[in-house]
């Protein structure tokens, strides 16, 4: 199912480590370091909040401060720039 919002796309924490991708179809792909997929799962966005649902059982969730930035799980993530 297509998730409907503007937070589509590759999302960075300050120092590169950790790289969250929320796709289209509502799954994200997690890299943290040099392990790619470290965590994937499905999640939902509403209103500003994002839910997710880890495929190894866990849950987590954040929220979007503006269209740039998210926090989760105790970081700050910031929207990937495309050149």
């Amino acid at each position: 199912m297509d998730q409907q919002h503007n937070y589509v796309g590759m999302w960075v924490t300050g120092d590169g480590f950790i790289r969250q991708e929320l796709l289209p179809e509502g799954r994200y792909d997690e890299a943290r370091g040099t392990k790619k997929s470290a965590y994937t799962g499905r999640y939902e966005v509403t209103g500003d909040y994002i839910y997710y649902w880890d495929d190894t059982g866990f849950t987590a969730d954040g929220n979007f401060a503006d269209e740039n930035t998210l926090h989760h799980g105790g970081y700050i993530f910031y929207r990937e720039k495309k050149n």
